[in-house]
């Protein structure tokens, strides 16, 4: 099935509300936590969105409706001295899942990285999101590792407040 993928203006109100709409409905499946977004979230997400220039979001529809999204945040690679891309949502909506959205989606964000110059493009997925990681391996994604002997690169983080 072919989206329409577009860049989101978070200006626009049916963006914004495709956003929280999309979002929302990955928050409540079990690979996005169970958990519907908070009142907070839902007043404030899109606007603190647009403050960031290095935020990068993009929104499938299907026949008008919310698909999918991908909620991108430039990073640097100072290896590479170049910036990177990193994927940190990537959500279909449940009745669109196994359409190919989420390809669609992954080659628009690798469109927008090579635009601006990126060196590669990074995420995060949990090890039991098995069709997460299928569709990222097929699209040529692999786990990080600088040498075999250091190991593969771990994803961690150290909450500063309750919502993190």
């Amino acid at each position: 099935m072919r989206a329409d993928i577009v860049k989101a203006d978070l200006d626009n109100p049916l963006h914004a509300a495709a956003l929280l709409e999309t979002l929302n409905a990955y928050a409540t499946d079990i690979t996005g936590g169970g958990e519907a977004l908070s009142p907070f979230v839902r007043e404030n997400l899109a606007r603190e969105l647009q403050r960031r220039p290095s935020v990068h979001v993009f929104l499938a529809f299907v026949e008008g409706q919310p698909a999918g999204l991908a909620n991108c945040i430039e990073g640097f690679s100072s290896f590479a001295c170049k910036p990177l891309l990193n994927i940190h949502d990537l959500a279909v909506i449940p009745q669109y899942r196994g359409l190919g959205i989420g390809k669609q989606l992954l080659a628009r964000v690798e469109q927008a990285a090579r635009e601006l110059g990126c060196c590669k493009l990074t995420l995060e997925v949990l090890e039991g999101n098995t069709v997460a990681r299928s569709l990222y391996q097929r699209c040529g994604f692999m786990a990080y590792e600088l040498k075999p002997e250091t190991g593969k690169a771990m994803f961690m983080h150290r909450a500063l407040d309750e919502q993190a």
